[in-house]
């Protein structure tokens, strides 16, 4: 007589398949070459998460946020910021190649947006904004302002956006297994909590501490000096006055961790940077 499962036993055995797949799913991969300053470590990539379909969603919300700039009058307004923004955002595109040769080839673009905030982003496949706001209250100098742009490219040449989807993605089913064998539900809280422990806050602050290295290099090739990344640092930080911080260090590693890191690979590429002023 065949023997056959319980329900409870079905459903264990279902949800560790759903499991298996999207683990099998998933890859160790080093998605850039580690340059001088070392980056090195492997990344959990999902299959699921196709580099290329994730560009085109980036693209597409890019051209949204850019129109909707553009018809609050807030999109490029200052031409001579404009300007000085795309110079340097040029010279640190021509330097990308050192960490992975297809960038060379992505359509990037940078506008700046009229806003208080004291932020800067770079969306999967090189679409970038800078906010008016850090340039007006931070004051940098051309070569701090490489140290934002530069960060801020590192993040999408490592993929770290598509790194978290696959991450969040994992979470999220891992936690429907865990509700399917046990019948108990997810609760919606206890869930984003556990995702942000155990994926999200570690891999976010590792993230940050990547793209301040890999931006120290790109500037440092460009011919900005990589020092200028502690300052900048320091600028922002004294801009929180004891409160809050910027959003654009709001989960960044240890005022002492990553003041020590930047010191020592600002000196690690300082060569590149003097070959560069040759």
């Amino acid at each position: 007589m065949k023997k056959t499962l319980g329900t409870g036993k079905r459903v264990a055995v279902w949800a560790g398949t759903l499991l298996l797949a999207v683990l099998t799913g998933c890859a160790s991969v080093q998605t850039t070459q580690s340059g001088t300053v070392g980056v090195e470590r492997k990344q959990f990539i999902a299959a699921s998460v196709p580099a290329a379909e994730l560009q085109q969603v980036a693209n597409k919300q890019y051209a949204q946020l850019m129109s909707e700039a553009k018809a609050a009058g807030a999109l490029d307004a200052n031409s001579a910021q404009v300007q000085r923004v795309r110079t340097i955002t040029n010279r640190l595109i021509a330097q990308v190649g050192v960490f992975r040769s297809d960038a060379q080839s992505w359509p990037w673009e940078v506008h700046v947006i009229s806003s208080d905030q004291v932020n800067a982003w770079c969306m999967p496949g090189g679409k970038m904004a800078i906010y008016t706001g850090l340039i007006n209250r931070i004051n940098p100098s051309d070569d701090e302002l490489a140290a934002v742009l530069g960060h801020e490219m590192a993040h999408a040449l490592r993929e770290h956006s598509r790194e978290q989807i696959s991450q969040q993605m994992a979470a999220q089913v891992g936690l429907s297994v865990l509700s399917a064998v046990t019948g108990v539900a997810a609760a919606g809280d206890l869930g984003a909590a556990l995702t942000n422990v155990m994926f999200t806050l570690p891999n976010s602050r590792t993230h940050e501490s990547e793209a301040d290295l890999i931006g120290v290099e790109l500037a440092a090739r460009a011919g900005y000096d990589p020092r200028a990344a502690v300052t900048l640092w320091q600028k922002m930080a004294a801009l929180s006055g004891g409160g809050a911080p910027p959003e654009f260090l709001s989960t960044h590693p240890s005022a002492a961790t990553r003041s020590a890191e930047l010191q020592r690979n600002a000196q690690k590429v300082m060569p590149l940077y003097e070959a560069a002023r040759r």
